[in-house]
């Protein structure tokens, strides 16, 4: 039996996969800032290149993967799918386990799956310069790389508490030319308002997209770029199911169920959607979305119109949402620490087509050790999530004495982030569950949008 299924280069799907089309009902629109009303192209463009603006409203099904970007991707692509059979022994379960692994790009992670599309819109459309933002810094790196990829200058405002519990990954950002800043900075009006009100403050994605936000909207020659939520970044990340399933056609499976974490969307949509155009059609495939329990989006947000940001610069979208004033736990070490969700995925989690699963931290850092030592690659603390959703369903199978075929996607390593393992090894990892009162709170700011 084999453990490694690839695919050749020539392989490299060469379109993306657009769910849109196959959703259950309508969108609902995305909603200016100011004006509250439906937004406009021309709204968007401050801020994205038209060709990324298309993508996003597209209602095509299939979009044609540009020559240049397949090139690029040819560095890592088409990712191999792995059978976890050590895992499977040490579990001794009747499940078999496949997990796609997206570590081998140079990032280390599946975010350069959409990085380098977007710096290739950018480039081609006469942007000069990136504004981006990150949390743990996966995105940071894989729009730094691509940004130093096709010439473009790139500025990443770094959420202030990954900054400085993750500093290798700001290494990683400033050596493919990143400039990268602690978030809240004192460089835009946002950070400065955010400093003012807590000097303190460990910042927050949401802080963070507000700073790279305005810094685009206030130059001409710079174009902002997000790592996860729209709906063009969840198309871009399709690649990975679209291998997926190929690989697994090529041994004669299909699972059960699909598995992936959930920050803002874009791992989960990677590896769920190609799948979900197949529930779409009949097929009977179980779709879950892992996330932690001190950022629980999906499980105890609201499915509202909210703003994609702190200082509500950015887009009203309907997600699940814990409110843009959600600030996560310091000691939250996995990443995934976004209040909102991809649309796209909230809308299909609504539907129940996609189920909503929270875990907290120490449970998946017992998860990722188990796997590491059973199949020998260290995960990201991110795609931790995953591996613990994965083993559960294969200890389900083992007590129900059921066969089982279980996907999950295998996220990245992100070049790994030790400290995150230090601390759970120390025994300096709690377990926390975000309190109603907070999450109340914060949902209490939610715009007025009558749509």
């Amino acid at each position: 039996m084999d453990t490694k299924i690839l695919l050749p280069e020539d392989r490299i799907p060469k379109q993306w996969y657009n769910i849109i089309p196959d959703m259950p009902g309508p969108l609902a629109p995305v909603i200016h800032p100011g004006t509250l009303q439906p937004v406009t192209p021309d709204d968007l463009l401050p801020l994205f290149p038209m060709g990324l603006i298309e993508q996003e409203v597209s209602n095509q099904r299939w979009i044609d993967i540009p020559e240049e970007v397949r090139e690029i991707y040819r560095l890592w692509r088409p990712a191999p799918l792995f059978r976890a059979h050590r895992l499977e022994k040490a579990l001794g379960t009747p499940a078999k386990i496949y997990y796609k692994y997206e570590g081998g790009s140079p990032a280390g992670s599946h975010k350069p799956n959409t990085a380098i599309p977007q710096a290739y819109y950018n480039k081609i459309f006469g942007t000069k310069r990136i504004a981006s933002e990150t949390g743990a810094g996966q995105w940071g790196s894989s729009i730094a790389l691509a940004c130093q990829m096709f010439g473009l200058e790139c500025t990443v405002y770094m959420v202030k508490v990954s900054y400085n519990q993750k500093p290798y990954r700001k290494s990683m950002m400033q050596l493919w030319g990143a400039n990268v800043l602690a978030s809240p900075s004192d460089q835009t009006n946002a950070g400065r308002a955010i400093l003012a009100q807590n000097p303190e403050s460990n910042g927050s994605l949401g802080i963070a997209i507000s700073e790279a936000v305005e810094d685009a909207a206030t130059r001409e020659d710079t174009r902002y770029a997000l790592g996860s939520v729209l709906n063009h970044v969840c198309m871009h990340q399709t690649i990975i199911g679209l291998e997926a399933k190929e690989q697994l056609a090529l041994v004669n499976d299909y699972p059960d169920v699909v598995i992936g974490c959930h920050g803002g969307g874009s791992n989960l949509a990677g590896i769920t959607f190609p799948f979900a155009a197949d529930k779409a059609h009949g097929k009977n495939v179980r779709l879950v979305a892992m996330e932690p329990t001190s950022c629980p989006t999906l499980t105890k947000g609201v499915y509202d119109f909210d703003y994609g940001d702190t200082a509500k610069m950015a887009p009203v979208a309907k997600m699940y949402t814990l409110g843009h004033d959600f600030m996560p736990p310091g000691i939250h070490a996995g990443g995934l620490r976004y209040h909102g969700a991809s649309p796209l995925v909230s809308q299909l989690v609504h539907a129940g087509v996609i189920e909503a699963k929270a875990v907290p931290q120490t449970a998946c850092f017992e998860a990722a050790v188990l796997f590491s030592r059973s199949e020998g690659i260290i995960p990201a603390p991110e795609s931790s999530h995953a591996i613990r959703g994965a083993i559960d369903e294969a200890l389900q199978a083992k007590e129900e004495g059921k066969e089982k075929t279980i996907l999950f996607n295998l996220s990245g390593h992100g070049h790994v982030d030790m400290a995150a393992y230090d601390a759970y090894f120390g025994g300096e990892l709690d377990d926390y569950e975000y309190p109603e009162e907070a999450i109340k709170e914060s949902l209490a700011h939610l715009p007025k949008v009558n749509f």
